[in-house]
């Protein structure tokens, strides 16, 4: 009996004319399908659910808009795309939820942490610093300003800033330790 007499008797729920349906397109289906998903396993699952899918809903098959066999890979294929964006779909939402999930490496939070205590230790030691002394380091180390131009805009003599500078960049180098 041809495919397309036996899919509408499926649709009827005659069993035996399923069995015979199932045996002529269960092959051309895995290969269908072996093709799209490439593994074998998730191959013969994604085949049994287009063939078990035949089954409930061969009534929806109309022998004027093609062949029984075109319908049925046709079903067959779609089930094996959908399975292949799943499995992507999840690999791709496991990949981001292992990235969120990472903590960030050792190493950098060592950084961030011990450059924030820098940066702390030296606000403090600034902070002992005369103001003239502070103003020049800050102009010339914060804002590089060459010696020259910080005295142009503390109105000073160049002399005068280098000495501030002198003192202060050494009384900073014995606060944070000798190690400026």
């Amino acid at each position: 009996m041809a495919a397309d007499e036996l899919l509408v008797r499926v649709a009827g729920g005659d069993q035996r004319a399923f069995e015979e349906l199932y045996g002529l397109v269960a092959g051309p289906v895995f290969g269908l399908v072996r093709r799209v998903v490439r593994d074998a396993a998730q191959a013969e699952e994604v085949a049994q659910e287009a063939l078990l899918e035949l089954w409930r809903c061969a009534a929806r098959f109309d022998p004027r808009r093609g062949s029984a066999l075109a319908w049925v890979l046709t079903l067959a294929h779609r089930r094996a795309v959908d399975r292949v964006r799943s499995a992507r779909a999840a690999g791709e939402r496991e990949r981001r939820e292992a990235l969120r999930a990472a903590p960030p490496a050792f190493d950098q939070v060592t950084e961030e942490v011990e450059a924030g205590l820098e940066r702390e230790w030296v606000r403090r030691c600034l902070d002992r610093l005369t103001a003239l002394q502070r103003q020049s380091v800050t102009l010339a180390y914060y804002d590089g300003y060459t010696y020259r131009e910080v005295a142009d805009r503390l109105s000073l003599p160049l002399g005068t800033v280098k000495t501030r500078m002198r003192d202060g960049l050494s009384r900073l180098r014995e606060c944070l330790g000798g190690t400026a």
